[in-house]
């Protein structure tokens, strides 16, 4: 994915204590990942859940790498700045991986209507969004200032990636997926996500001020929205760097919240609606 991304070059800044070597991730490996991550969560064994923790810690430290890699982090130790991580987000978006209707049925063929399949989905991005939280007091040894303004941009960019995500399959669900070529329906999820609703559609078919990046092409506004919500969500993490165990429990538990309101108002908003096509939860069960 787009901050997940393969950099290459001998000129790598030196890592904090403790951060393996290697370059970040491909984005099809990243992609992957993240939705093993998600998809693991859902499943909620222990087994899968160990596995996602460690792919949730895997998505992190590749994300920080490749923000070091690009100069995001300063000298001065100052907070990722938003415009750097829009940047990063708008670029990964259209690889986020959005499972179907049909896909998410067989794979939990035990939801017999779209609430019971939309809870599965929620609880696994909120298990995944906690997972990622987790690690975040791990930054609060690190005695380089830099290293602890990489760690929380690094996780506020791979939460934002699992909700945009559950945005994406929750629309799914409830019989409302964005229209569209790939790039507007990206555009309309992120969009949601900034928002903390559904999808507008005039969003994304009738953007102003276009600006491309990566081949995605947004308007203004809709930079402005994902830039103001990346520094929310950014500030809010601060707590997070406390020494060790207590900044991890903090980071946990401020993503699994944050996740489950965001959740709740995105299901509140898709109820509220009435699906174009009635028939379409019947058209995807399972064969």
């Amino acid at each position: 994915m787009g901050f997940l991304r393969r950099t290459n070059g001998p000129d790598e800044p030196d890592r904090p204590p403790g951060e393996p070597a290697g370059p970040p991730l491909d984005a099809d490996a990243a992609a992957g990942e993240l939705a093993a991550l998600t998809e693991e969560m859902e499943e909620g064994t222990a087994t899968a859940r160990r596995r996602a923790v460690a792919r949730a810690a895997t998505l992190v430290r590749s994300t920080a790498r490749t923000l070091r890699r690009g100069g995001a982090a300063t000298a001065r130790g100052t907070l990722i700045g938003s415009r750097a991580m829009t940047d990063r987000l708008l670029t990964t978006a259209p690889r986020i991986p959005v499972r179907s209707l049909a896909t998410l049925r067989a794979q939990h063929p035990g939801a017999q209507d779209p609430e019971a399949l939309a809870d599965l989905l929620v609880a696994g991005a909120r298990r995944a969004s906690a997972a990622v939280g987790a690690g975040i007091g791990a930054a609060a040894m690190l005695p380089v200032p830099p290293a602890m303004a990489v760690e929380i941009a690094s996780e506020t960019l791979v939460v934002a990636a699992v909700e945009i995500k559950l945005i994406a399959e929750l629309h799914q669900v409830y019989g409302f997926p964005a229209e569209g070529s790939r790039a507007q329906r990206t555009t309309a999820y992120v969009t949601a996500w900034a928002d903390r609703r559904g999808i507008d559609g005039s969003v994304a078919l009738h953007p102003t001020g276009l600006v491309a990046v990566a081949g995605l092409a947004v308007g203004s506004e809709v930079r402005h929205k994902v830039g103001k919500r990346l520094t929310r969500s950014t500030l809010r993490k601060l707590p997070s760097l406390t020494p060790l165990l207590i900044g991890a429990g903090l980071g946990a538990r401020l993503n699994r919240r944050d996740t489950m309101r965001l959740a709740a108002r995105v299901r509140r908003d898709l109820r509220e609606r009435t699906a174009p096509d009635p028939g379409y939860w019947e058209a995807a069960a399972p064969q």
